[in-house]
């Protein structure tokens, strides 16, 4: 099992395009040539969307592990997480085949979209999962996805140490993440004893104080234009390196 590096990039998300900033990047070449430069600037992994012809949001897993190749191959020591989002558009059962199927390792899911799903279809597609030795990242936006978690994982799964979480802070279009976002997960973590492999990722122009924040609390940090296009400075990045950079120079 991969663990989770101390900053990951998610360049493009399922929603921006080249009119949000032109640097966004769409096509697997793109994300390639991004994925290399946001290695250098100090991202452990990289957590990849794909786009159709048109640029919209794709769950395909011919296209995914035709991409998870071309990134291990062009930065082999960067891990590559997939996302199963919906975006409205896909259902569980094609979320979940997506996981299984795209080549990736390391998978994003969100558990209130899993748990959309027939409950003994989720039981199956974790310990399939498990046994594929694909390591799955909990998306939980809220305290009640937290409760959500623990009602569906295997109690051992729960208490892994190894487990991974995602802690949204924020949304696209409605509030802006805060610092502050972050203490009813850090107070259900501290009520339920749980002590998981988590990050968190913020959207907005405080993204940065929001993760130096999760940082100084033991957590790790995902950062990129899926979630804001500012800088520290409150300037525009330029570039997702440069978003990698300026976190990796605030939290050390």
């Amino acid at each position: 099992m991969t663990p989770l590096p101390r900053i990951m990039v998610a360049p493009n998300g399922a929603r921006l395009q080249k009119a949000d900033h032109p640097a966004i990047p769409l096509s697997d070449d793109e994300l390639i040539t991004c994925a290399r430069a946001c290695f250098d600037a100090g991202a452990g992994a990289i957590h990849a969307h794909i786009r159709d012809a048109d640029g919209q949001h794709l769950l395909d897993a011919a296209r995914y592990r035709a991409l998870v190749a071309a990134l291990n191959k062009a930065v082999p020591d960067m891990a590559v997480q997939i996302t199963t989002e919906a975006i409205g558009r896909y259902a569980p059962d094609h979320q979940m085949q997506i996981a299984l199927h795209s080549g990736a390792d390391m998978v994003s899911v969100s558990i209130r979209e899993l748990c959309r799903a027939d409950e003994g279809d989720v039981q199956t597609f974790l310990a399939d999962c498990a046994s594929r030795k694909i390591t799955l990242q909990f998306i939980l936006y809220d305290t009640d996805d937290c409760a959500l978690l623990a009602r569906t994982l295997p109690a051992e799964t729960l208490t892994d140490p190894a487990l991974q979480l995602l802690f949204v802070l924020g949304r696209y279009s409605e509030t802006p993440a805060k610092p502050e976002d972050l203490t009813p997960f850090l107070d259900w973590l501290s009520n339920t004893a749980l002590t998981p492999d988590w990050a968190v990722c913020a959207f907005g122009p405080d993204e940065a104080k929001c993760l130096q924040h999760a940082a100084r609390q033991g957590g790790k940090c995902r950062t990129g234009f899926e979630n804001s296009l500012h800088l520290s400075t409150g300037r525009i990045a330029p570039d997702n390196a440069a978003k990698v950079a300026d976190l990796k120079a605030l939290i050390g």
